[in-house]
């Protein structure tokens, strides 16, 4: 089995990007020529995966036009949130409320993406039909984090993932997920950790650890720093 779709979350105000995001969204801001999204896209098909979502609220029309005026040779679909955002959560289930399929592989494109993560994602999705399980998430080691101020997500043993009080793991913004999870869900909007952590109360969270160096557009500052490195 593998995955046929991919998400991408692109809904965000992206406010600690602020002022430029005033005018421009989030995965649209460059780094080296190239936005974001397009990145996160590029990765995507690099994976053999030919359906793409991308959800959409905040100055949507610039990343439609964006996708449109790109012509990438892929199935791709704009997923709007509609008339309030839907917080990550609601936002994937949105779009996967849009699909047939089952598992779907989902990116964050606030980290940027190469092709060192190409690899990691594959065993992801080997382990996950494998062991037939319901969400699996790429991690990092806190210490391959470009911004060093970013907190740790979870604890990490024997590929499941733990709160503990160290939390030495940060997650990288990519996951695999399945449907059914959203099953019991009654708000539209909604955090993905709420998934996560009913997850976490089963001992049923898995993550693989990657070993690739983190950056992430977590905030105006990191951002300028990644444009000189």
């Amino acid at each position: 089995m593998k995955i046929n779709t991919a998400l991408i979350l692109a809904a965000g105000y992206g406010k600690r990007l602020n002022p430029l995001t005033h005018k421009i969204p989030k995965p649209l801001l460059k780094i080296k020529n190239q936005t974001l999204l397009e990145v996160t896209i590029k990765l995507i098909q690099k994976l053999g995966i030919h359906k793409i979502k991308i959800n959409t609220f905040y100055l949507r029309e610039q990343i439609e036009e964006f996708i449109i005026n790109k012509k990438f040779p892929l199935d791709i679909e704009i997923i709007n949130d509609g008339e309030k955002i839907l917080n990550t959560g609601g936002g994937i289930l949105n779009m996967m409320n849009s699909s047939q399929e089952d598992n779907f592989l989902v990116f964050n494109p606030d980290t940027i993406w190469n092709n060192d993560h190409l690899d990691c994602i594959k065993q992801m999705e080997k382990f996950y039909f494998l062991n037939k399980i319901e969400n699996i998430l790429m991690i990092v080691s806190k210490d391959l984090s470009f911004d060093k101020g970013l907190k740790g997500d979870f604890g990490f043993i024997d590929s499941k993932l733990k709160k503990n009080s160290l939390n030495n793991y940060i997650f990288t913004g990519s996951q695999i997920i399945n449907k059914k999870l959203f099953k019991n869900i009654k708000n539209k909007s909604f955090s993905i950790s709420e998934i996560w952590n009913d997850l976490l109360k089963k001992d049923r969270l898995f993550a693989l650890e990657s070993k690739t160096k983190f950056h992430h557009v977590s905030n105006l500052h990191i951002y300028q720093e990644l444009l000189k490195n």
